[in-house]
């Protein structure tokens, strides 16, 4: 069991209502009422960047994809999701805000990320070019006034014109802002670090590549440590190795695992749509249609924590750095002190895995929603 941080072998937890009660090392007071003598368990996962699964949508504000998509996740272990948005036009972007702020809520989810539309076309990924602007206040106004207090990040091109107000605007509002989808050179984004900016939206992945007479944002967001980077750890955005090199750089207290996923996780090959995109899964890897750009990914947080805890030599080394950039590192950073490890008074959100870190059990706010 992961204890705060800390591989406890065996550990206990105490849980009444929605609430870790008690929690410890060592054999439990008492006879426990669920017992996993070969298994591991972890905080719940937070994934702070991710766009469907189980063939839903978050970004096209449907109650039901919504539902279906957070339900698919849970059964993964993703106890926290904070749903992203691709970017659209203006009316449809406030109508899919709107419904996620609705969504949020009820506690279907747990807060709104948008990524886009102030992004750059240059590295638009899979954001349709057509759909991207450059920040506008009065569009940023109407769009907070919407959410209404459920966006919690913002991802942006900080080189775009109007980029500096309206980090300015989303920092007053208390909204994390990321650099993301960017063309940006280092010394833009040392200056938009310094205005406010503390996450890099999936690091590495649509944004201009490190050069060693230019070395773009990445080296930049890695060198700055109230800089918490976002990474797509599924084998095919990022190779493991890397993934290992920014985690023994940078420290697991400021690397957050994201999914980035579509609503193609969990579902067989074959096409689907994103916006206004039309996407490929082939071999469980999502690209836009009749190109080589990748569409966010097919993968699910459990996965994500397998590939972090075998990258350490030491099992209980990786164990806990899993554990950290699962949960710990997200949940700090998107100022959810209730959630992100097994600590008493948090909530009682916990993940059991098997010895070979398959999902076994799940449990929201003191609920089993997944046990097998």
């Amino acid at each position: 069991m992961v204890l705060d941080g800390k591989v406890c072998r065996p550990g206990w937890l105490a849980i009444a209502g929605r609430r870790i009660s008690d929690c410890g090392s060592g054999t439990p007071p008492r006879p426990p009422d669920v017992d996993f003598p070969d298994a591991v368990v972890v905080p719940g996962f937070v994934d702070m960047h991710v766009h469907g699964g189980g063939g839903g949508w978050y970004t096209d504000g449907r109650g039901d994809e919504i539902a279906a998509a957070a339900a698919f996740h849970r059964r993964h272990g993703t106890t926290t999701t904070l749903a992203s948005l691709i970017s659209a036009g203006p009316a449809d972007l406030l109508a899919a805000v709107g419904a996620l702020a609705e969504a949020t809520r009820a506690g279907v989810i747990a807060g709104i990320h948008m990524e886009g539309p102030w992004l750059n076309p240059v590295r638009c990924g899979a954001h349709h070019p057509a759909q991207l602007r450059n920040p506008d206040v009065a569009e940023i106004n109407a769009v907070l006034a919407v959410g209404n207090g459920t966006i919690r990040m913002v991802t942006l091109a900080p080189e775009l014109p109007g980029s500096t107000t309206a980090i300015r605007r989303f920092r007053d509002a208390e909204i994390i802002v990321a650099v993301g989808h960017t063309d940006a050179t280092y010394e833009q984004t040392r200056l938009a670090i310094a205005e406010g900016v503390t996450v890099g939206t999936h690091l590495f992945n649509a944004m201009r590549p490190l050069h060693h007479r230019e070395p773009g944002p990445a080296l930049a967001l890695l060198q700055d440590p109230r800089v918490t980077l976002e990474l797509i750890a599924d084998g095919v955005h990022v190779h493991p190795a890397l993934v290992h090199a920014v985690i023994e750089a940078a420290g697991p207290d400021r690397v957050a695992l994201v999914t980035d996923a579509t609503a193609a996780a969990g579902c067989a090959d074959g096409p689907f749509r994103c916006g206004t995109q039309q996407l490929d899964v082939v071999a469980g890897v999502a690209r836009v249609h009749g190109t080589s750009t990748l569409a966010g990914s097919t993968a699910t947080m459990d996965q994500l924590f397998r590939t972090v805890a075998g990258l350490a030599s030491d099992p209980d080394e990786g164990l806990a750095a899993a554990a950290k950039t699962t949960s710990t590192t997200p949940a700090r950073v998107l100022g959810f002190d209730h959630v992100g490890s097994l600590r008493t008074g948090l909530d009682a959100n916990l993940v059991a895995l098997s010895h070979d870190l398959q999902v076994r059990a799940v449990m929201a706010n003191g609920d089993w929603v997944s046990e097998s």
